[in-house]
């Protein structure tokens, strides 16, 4: 007998009330951005495997393309789009988008839970819906922390608020586990998993990908991205330059920007670093030719977070473009340095590496911080066995009721 969330008459249960039924669990499963649809899918793709649960994919539509082409390496459709038509491209204005329509999805489709990843607005708002709805809210991607609200912004405002209402949390490391702990969450709720973003990488990697289009044919290749909101305007700008300084000073150094959608991120990206006969400004890529990529680049340079994890596994040395990361595992390993967003900080870092071996060879040495590949196992069988828990304590409750 399978053990699940509710039955095939919904409508006689209360949200979230836990049955035992021959029915399947009906997982929410919010997709917002590409980071998110890179993490989310092996979560997904784990959940169709099962023979306890099926996911019910909502995209937002913030990034729809890119967002569908990255879950399409996974295998996964969308069950559902949300047709978010946003005029000024405001926080506020997507946060009450997204959640007027969160409302409208869960009554619909009654979920028994709901699963989001990391920590946009949109994660925030989905978390927030989950908690008005009564139904769990499970936090892939958990605990990560910089201690300060508005570094990075919005995002660990975003996080914040997710760990405040999620009933599980999914903590990538042991040190973003101690964060949720000191915050008082119950250690019952929380499990480290390793970061599904490693599971995306390691599957993606394995496969023999030709390099994207564009990618250029040099020595050593700088795998670039810049798109954080808190470094818009002259921080943004100053970091392109320091890049463009570095291609400019060593003649055997390319660069592959790839763009983010944002104009206010690719517009200074391409009236900086266009027009140089090194450096390739591309356009955003898929999953699988972003992976294709950063095997085959010298060095990893952006504000990403997903990158700050990614490119330690295959032993690509990350400087990254920001004054403080929540991901503070690969800089203890050797693998990532912060470098900020000043150009002469920016191209002394690059040239460092370009100048010692020494140090390029410490810094590019394979190192797994953030898991072993085996995350959304991990995450859908705590799941499952959590709602198990739930519905046997429901089975003795119902019939100690009976005696």
């Amino acid at each position: 007998m399978e053990i699940v969330l509710a039955n095939s008459d919904k409508n006689e249960l209360r949200k979230g009330e836990l049955r035992l039924t021959q029915s399947k669990l009906c997982c929410l499963c919010i997709v917002g951005t590409r980071p998110e649809a890179i993490k989310m899918g092996p979560i997904i793709a784990e959940l169709k495997r099962s023979n306890w649960a099926f996911p019910y994919v909502v995209t937002t539509g913030q990034h729809a393309d890119v967002v569908e082409g990255a879950l399409r390496s996974f295998g996964v459709s969308p069950s559902r789009r949300l047709g978010l038509e946003r005029r000024n491209g405001s926080l506020n204005e997507l946060f009450g988008m997204v959640i007027g329509e969160m409302d409208r999805v869960i009554d619909e489709v009654q979920p028994d839970c709901i699963i989001a990843q990391g920590d946009t607005t949109s994660v925030a708002v989905v978390s927030l819906a989950a908690f008005h709805k009564n139904v769990p809210f499970m936090h892939i991607e958990a605990g990560l922390r910089t201690g300060k609200l508005d570094d990075p912004y919005p995002e660990e405002l975003n996080r914040r608020i997710a760990g405040l209402t999620a009933a599980m949390h999914f903590a990538p490391t042991r040190a973003s586990l101690d964060n949720l702990l000191r915050e008082g969450v119950p250690a019952g709720d929380c499990l480290v998993t390793g970061n599904t973003g490693i599971d995306a990488l390691l599957q993606t990697a394995a496969r023999q990908s030709p390099a994207p289009k564009g990618f250029p044919n040099l020595p050593r290749v700088i795998l670039a991205t810049a798109h954080r909101r808190e470094s818009f305007g002259a921080p943004l700008e100053d970091a392109l330059q320091g890049i463009r300084a570095a291609a400019d000073q060593h003649d055997d150094l390319g660069v592959f920007f790839v763009e983010h959608p944002n104009p206010r991120a690719h517009e200074p990206a391409r009236r900086i670093l266009g027009g140089h006969p090194r450096i390739v400004v591309a356009q955003a890529l898929d999953y699988g030719d972003m992976v294709a990529a950063l095997k085959r680049c010298w060095i990893v340079v952006t504000d990403s977070g997903g990158l700050q994890e990614e490119a330690p596994a295959l032993g690509k040395p990350v400087l990254v473009l920001r004054n403080t990361t929540e991901r503070p595992e690969a800089v203890r390993a050797g693998a990532v340095r912060v470098v900020g967003t000043n150009s002469a900080s920016v191209l002394n870092a690059i040239s460092r590496l370009y100048d010692r071996p020494e140090v390029y060879a410490r810094m590019s040495v394979p190192v797994f911080p953030y898991g072993d590949g085996q995350a959304a196992k991990r995450i859908v069988d705590a799941m499952h066995a959590r709602f198990a828990m739930h519905a046997r304590l429901e089975r003795d409750v119902a019939t100690l009721s009976a005696a």
